[in-house]
């Protein structure tokens, strides 16, 4: 009899025991597993409602046709906005997802009786020897968040690390992309940019340099250029990017065989050089048509790099 009732005693502690791993803290942990996906969802609701920009967006096809360039300089500001926020709405919400599992795993541990502190104290020590050893990818990364955060530049716009010069095609914590004219991909690390020359933000200048052979009837040449900048200016090819009437400088430089004229225009940013060829060609041959002869070999003051930058217009 004391043997069966031992029997009994040793039967009921273990259904206690098996309950309480396979029923309570199953239970337990699955609540705050359903806790923290609940508390995700919330916060990326709130990251989407914070980043997001209200109000009716302006088609830039619709703009084009009306022909108001400030409203498209308008439009495509908000649409470089609109992917820098949605960048900045990305790494936060990966921030909230690491730090909301990372709670949920040192729950968990601690429900199945295993004792977190010593892992915690551990992960200071490996934080600590990481920093020290990766203090590069640590800047790339400081790097990368004060850049969205300060706007440097965005997807699609026409940048100068030094090195790499091109169009943006990705923009990361560590790295940023770069697609050359030739096709070349450039992966630059944040921490390694010390400074960059930005094509696309605000306005540029087109700047068109005119060599003429010596001897040459400045006067006329000048007229001829002058007038021809202010026609071609209205023409549909490049009439959306001119933002203010081109203006000719006069006589830039001379030579023991030439004489080099200057004419300016205020343009939307990343079209200068689209609308510097157009320019260009346009006067070329409205001086050749005057008998106006130009020099073989023209100044060159247009601080393009070539094989880089890409063609625009």
């Amino acid at each position: 009899m004391v043997g069966v009732l031992t029997n009994v005693t040793e039967a009921f502690e273990w259904t206690e025991t098996s309950r309480e791993w396979l029923i309570a803290k199953p239970i337990e942990a699955a609540s705050y597993i359903v806790v923290a996906l609940i508390l995700r969802w919330v916060a990326h609701r709130l990251i989407d409602r914070a980043t997001k920009r209200s109000g009716r967006r302006i088609l830039p096809a619709a703009v084009r046709r009306n022909g108001d360039v400030q409203v498209l300089d308008q439009a495509r500001r908000d649409e470089r906005n609109a992917q820098r926020r949605k960048t900045i709405a990305s790494v936060f919400k990966s921030t909230v997802t690491l730090l909301l599992f990372t709670w949920v795993a040192l729950t968990i541990l601690t429900i199945v009786g295993i004792n977190v502190a010593p892992f915690i104290a551990s992960a200071g020590v490996i934080g600590i020897a990481l920093g020290w050893g990766a203090q590069s990818l640590v800047r790339d990364f400081l790097s990368g968040v004060f850049m969205l955060l300060e706007d440097q530049y965005g997807v699609g716009d026409i940048v100068d690390f030094g090195e790499a010069v091109g169009t943006v095609e990705n923009v990361g914590l560590r790295v940023t992309t770069l697609r050359a004219l030739n096709g070349t991909v450039w992966y630059v690390r944040n921490g390694e940019v010390l400074r960059v020359g930005n094509h696309s933000q605000g306005y540029a200048v087109a700047v068109v340099d005119i060599a003429l052979a010596r001897p040459v009837n400045v006067g006329k040449a000048t007229r001829i250029a002058e007038q021809t900048a202010l026609n071609a200016a209205k023409d549909d090819a490049i009439r959306d990017d001119v933002l203010e009437t081109p203006t000719l400088l006069g006589v830039d430089s001379t030579t023991a065989y030439t004489v080099t004229i200057r004419v300016t225009a205020t343009v939307r940013a990343g079209s200068q050089w689209g609308v510097q060829r157009y320019l260009t060609q346009r006067i070329l041959s409205d001086l050749a048509d005057a008998d106006i002869v130009t020099h073989d070999e023209p100044a060159a003051t247009t601080e393009e790099p070539t094989g880089t930058l890409p063609a625009q217009g």
